[in-house]
C-alpha cells in the first residue's frame, strides 16, 4: 500500500508542477480555528507503531522547482516517511519559490500547503494573517542550537520562532585574485588606495540599492531599530552619521569606484577591469565564468572613515526557512517534517546537489563546505560581517529613504556641503515613516 501511494504522489508531481509555476498548488481543507495549537513539539508527537495502527496522514508540501527537478523533495519526504512507522503519509507536492510564498499563501491560508519554504522577511505579515505556525518545545530549542545567532534571529518574531532556517540570504565580496590579495580585501581603504592600471576600478557595489547601502552605515555605527533590530520604537541613529554620507559622496567621485548597474560589473570582471564586487550567490555562476582562475571570495571589508571611525561593512542577513501552516490537519506531522527538511542532513544533500550553502553549525567545519569558496564566504559573512535584517513593521520605513539617499548621492544631489542635513532628513524619514 505504501508503494502504491508513493507512485500516486509521483504521478501528481508532474501535474502540480505544471500548474504551480504560475500559482502554487492548493489543498482543500475544512474551516478550522486559526488559533489551533501551533507550538507543536515534533519529538512529543511520535508514537510507537506497536501500540496502535499507523495514522493515515495527507500532507501537501511546497518547495522551489529546483528541489523537485531531480526528485530531491520526493526523496527527502520518502526518507522521512520511512523513519516514522507511526504515520502512513501520502505526500503531494506543489512548486512555489521562497519569494512567492507569502503572496500565494495569503490568498487563502486554509488552502495553502501544510509545509512550505519561504523567505524569512515574510514572517511578520504571515504571522499577522495567522498563516505560519509558531514552533515550540524541542523543535524551537533545536533551531536555536543548530544556528548562529543571526540565522536564529532571522526566524524569531515577537519572541516566537516561526520557521526552521536552512539557507542564508546575504551578500559577500567577489574579487579578482590577480588584482588583490587576501590581505588587500580585508580593507576597502586598502583596495581603493592600491595602484591599478588606468581604467580599472577597485570596487563596485549597488550604491542605489537599499538592501546594500546599509553596509556603509553599519560600518559607521548605525543602529537600526535597536542594537539587535527588534525594537521598532527605537528607530535609528543613522541621521547622526553624516560622516558616512561624506564618505559615500567621496566614493562616488572616486574613479576607482564603480556604481553597479545592470550586471556591468560582471562584464568588467571579464575584461580584467574590476578588482572586487559585492553581490550574492545567485551571481556566482556568471562571475566564476568571467574570472576563471582568478575567481575568489571573501567576507565584507572594513572601512576607516575620515573622522577615524573604523568598522566592518555589514550586510543584512536573512534566511530561507521551512514553515508550517497553522491550518494543517496534522500539525504534529507537519512540524516534524519541517524540522527534518531543515536538518543538517538535508542541508548537506541540497548543498551537494544544488550548491545551496548550508547554515547548520555542525556543517561549518565540514571539509566540502570549507573548500567551497561561496560557502566559505557566506559562512564568514553570517558569522562576522552581517546584521540580521530587522523584522519589525517599522522596517518598511527604511527602504525608500535609503534608496533615495543612494540615488541622490549618485546623481550629485547630496554633496558634502549638504550631507549633514540630508542625512538627518533620511533618519527622520525612517523614524517617522514620512519617507514612504
Amino acid at each position: 500500500m505504501r508503494k502504491a501511494k508513493k507512485l500516486l504522489a509521483l504521478a501528481m508531481v508532474s501535474t502540480m508542477a505544471a500548474t504551480s509555476i504560475l500559482a502554487c498548488g492548493s489543498k482543500d481543507t475544512g474551516s478550522k480555528d486559526n488559533s489551533a495549537e501551533s507550538k507543536s513539539d515534533s519529538t512529543d508527537s511520535k508514537k510507537d507503531s506497536s501500540d496502535a495502527a499507523a495514522k493515515d496522514v495527507d500532507l501537501l508540501v511546497w518547495s522551489p522547482a529546483e528541489d523537485q527537478a531531480n526528485g530531491l523533495l520526493e526523496k527527502w519526504c520518502k526518507d522521512f516517511d520511512e523513519a516514522h512507522p507511526e504515520w502512513n503519509i501520502n505526500f503531494t507536492y506543489g512548486v512555489c519559490s521562497e519569494g512567492d510564498a507569502k503572496s500565494t499563501i495569503l490568498n487563502d491560508p486554509t488552502k495553502a500547503a501544510d509545509v512550505f519554504m519561504f523567505a524569512n522577511d515574510q514572517i511578520p505579515e504571515l504571522v499577522e494573517a495567522g498563516a505560519v505556525a509558531e514552533l515550540g518545545g524541542s523543535t524551537a530549542e533545536a533551531v536555536k542550537e543548530a544556528n548562529s545567532e543571526s540565522m536564529y534571529n532571522s526566524v524569531v518574531y515577537n519572541d516566537g520562532v516561526y520557521g526552521v532556517p536552512y539557507a542564508p540570504n546575504t551578500c559577500f565580496l567577489y574579487y579578482d585574485k590577480s588584482i588583490f590579495t587576501e590581505d588587500d580585501v580585508k580593507s576597502l581603504n586598502t583596495m581603493l588606495d592600491k595602484d591599478l592600471p588606468d581604467g580599472t576600478a577597485a570596487f563596485s557595489c549597488e550604491i542605489t540599492n537599499s538592501w546594500h547601502i546599509e553596509t556603509f552605515y553599519y560600518a559607521g555605527g548605525m543602529e537600526l531599530f535597536g542594537k539587535d533590530g527588534t525594537d521598532g520604537e527605537a528607530g535609528t541613529n543613522v541621521g547622526e552619521l553624516s560622516f558616512v554620507t561624506d564618505y559615500l559622496v567621496d566614493l562616488m567621485s572616486n574613479p576607482k569606484f564603480h556604481a553597479e548597474a545592470s550586471d556591468d560589473s560582471i562584464s568588467m570582471f571579464k575584461e580584467g577591469k574590476l578588482g572586487a564586487f559585492i553581490s550574492g550567490d545567485w551571481k556566482a555562476k556568471d562571475i566564476k565564468a568571467a574570472l576563471g582562475d582568478n575567481f575568489a571570495t571573501a567576507a565584507l571589508p572594513s572601512i576607516t572613515f575620515d573622522n577615524g571611525t573604523t568598522g566592518d561593512m555589514k550586510f543584512f542577513a536573512g534566511s530561507k526557512a521551512i514553515g508550517v501552516n497553522p491550518n494543517s490537519e496534522n500539525m504534529d506531522v507537519a512540524v516534524a517534517l519541517a524540522a527534518y527538511l531543515g536538518s543538517a542532513d538535508v542541508q548537506m544533500d541540497r548543498f551537494e546537489a544544488r550548491g545551496v550553502v548550508p547554515i547548520d553549525q555542525s556543517l561549518v567545519d565540514n571539509e566540502k563546505v570549507k573548500a567551497d569558496p561561496i560557502a566559505s564566504a557566506i559562512s564568514q559573512v553570517v558569522a562576522k560581517t552581517s546584521k540580521t535584517q530587522p523584522m519589525v513593521k517599522e522596517m518598511n520605513n527604511w527602504w525608500k529613504p535609503a534608496e533615495s539617499m543612494g540615488n541622490e548621492i549618485k546623481n550629485g544631489t547630496v554633496t558634502k556641503d549638504n550631507s549633514e542635513q540630508k542625512t538627518k532628513e533620511m533618519g527622520d524619514a525612517i523614524n517617522t515613516g514620512s519617507g514612504l
